[in-house]
């Protein structure tokens, strides 16, 4: 039953980890319902498998990731890479400093809820409003735009928040295409999760058992080939049609949680 729970959650973890409608709030949803034996291991998987999803990302944008690529889109890419570092350093810093109460807003389907509904109606009015787009594609971003999105994804160490919603959200706002919104959003998951990832394993790593590692390496193996899928999908919807569907799926879902949790007799789940 471990290995199933593993498995469902990977496969939440792999579908919505870059839509912006919250993996971490929707993984948290899930384990409340399924809930792993050992509470402690399912923070960690929460975050560890979300490492595999952003490998799909390195996969999916190679040739817009790797220097060597193409000699003459050298230059372009490091620039590209440098705007993610300056992007990444607002997290790193109130990551690691607000660690600890990060851990604590995990155990609140309230909070996700929440954040779901709010996050929702956000998406829905920035839709609505005339959007004039100053940035096409990653490579019009300047250095400030990249730190104004770094510190918008800060937003998302709320649960339910998104990190993919907050950046979008974010990049729509500075200017930029749905296009560049999305894709600069997918390049800044891999620093930001490899560094939420490698600090989970250093705290946590060496007590999980041989069965644990299992389940991470199952889990890691399906949340990478949804993630995938979900990307394609992503880069394909956003040709045709605005982020306004996900908002209003954010908020019918959240109202969901909060009838749940009201039922229920608590709104600490």
């Amino acid at each position: 039953m471990e290995y199933l729970k593993a498995v469902l959650l990977a496969l939440v973890e792999g579908v919505t980890e870059f839509l912006p409608i919250s993996s971490t709030g929707h993984m948290i949803l899930v384990e409340q319902l399924v809930q792993f034996a050992d509470s402690e291991f399912a923070k960690a998987f929460i975050v560890i498998v979300q490492l595999p999803a952003i490998l799909a990302v390195v996969l999916y944008f190679w040739k817009d990731l790797w220097p060597w690529h193409n000699a003459n889109g050298t230059e372009e890419t490091i620039r590209v890479w440098l705007r993610i570092a300056v992007a990444f350093l607002p997290a790193a810093v109130i990551g690691f400093l607000l660690n600890d109460y990060i851990e604590e807003l995990l155990d609140s389907p309230a909070v996700v809820a929440g954040a779901l509904i709010l996050g929702g109606i956000v998406i829905i009015l920035i839709e609505r409003r005339a959007h004039a787009e100053r940035f096409v594609t990653v490579h019009d971003f300047s250095f400030r735009i990249a730190l104004a999105i770094g510190f918008f994804q800060c937003l998302a160490m709320i649960p339910g928040t998104s990190r993919s919603a907050a950046t979008i959200i974010g990049a729509l706002l500075l200017g930029a295409s749905r296009a560049a919104a999305a894709e600069f959003s997918f390049f800044l998951a891999i620093p930001t999760m490899l560094a939420a990832t490698g600090y989970t394993v250093l705290k946590n790593g060496v007590e999980f058992t041989p069965e644990q590692w299992g389940l991470m390496a199952a889990g890691s193996v399906v949340a990478f080939a949804t993630a995938y899928v979900s990307i394609a999908f992503l880069m394909g919807f956003i040709k045709r049609y605005s982020f306004a569907a996900f908002g209003w799926y954010r908020i019918v879902l959240g109202v969901v949680v909060l009838v749940w949790l009201y039922l229920a007799g608590t709104f600490q789940g």
